[in-house]
């Protein structure tokens, strides 16, 4: 008896320091959100929706490759791409932009690339951007070829 309520307060302290561990996060976290939201506020001014339909047309390739340009040049973590994405969903922006968009903002690292050549070498890191940045077009193409067939 005795063993099992060891067990059970051992088991109460990882749950309580779980949460305060998760509690933690999402405080450090909030001031990034809230910037983020900020700048989709601002982005709402002074970007109409026009300007949006403009640059993303409906073309397929048109549309991913801008996606995948403007995820490779901005960097953040996946978190703010998903709202981002979002919102750019809302603006009427195609999915195949929107996911080439959060495929290559998590993937391929233009503003990074000056860290990443002094760590694992200028070759490696062409290489990998380059590939990350082919690979990332075929996914999201295909990803939403696959959900377009499943719906």
């Amino acid at each position: 008896m005795n063993q099992e309520k060891q067990y059970t307060n051992k088991i109460n302290r990882s749950i309580i320091g779980s949460f305060y561990k998760a509690f933690k996060s999402f405080i450090i976290i909030t001031p990034m959100l809230l910037g983020v939201i900020l700048l989709l506020g601002l982005f709402r001014v002074f970007v109409s929706k026009e300007m949006i339909s403009s640059v993303f047309t409906g073309n397929i390739i048109q549309d991913t490759l801008i996606g995948s340009i403007v995820g490779s040049i901005s960097a953040g973590n996946p978190i703010t791409s998903y709202i981002i994405g979002g919102e750019l969903l809302k603006g009427n922006v195609s999915l195949f932009a929107v996911t080439a968009f959060i495929v290559t903002w998590v993937t391929v690292g233009v503003i990074q690339l000056p860290f990443e050549i002094s760590v694992l070498g200028k070759r490696f890191a062409y290489i990998r951007n380059i590939t990350s940045f082919i690979l990332s077009i075929l996914v999201s193409i295909s990803t939403v070829l696959t959900l377009s067939m499943i719906q």
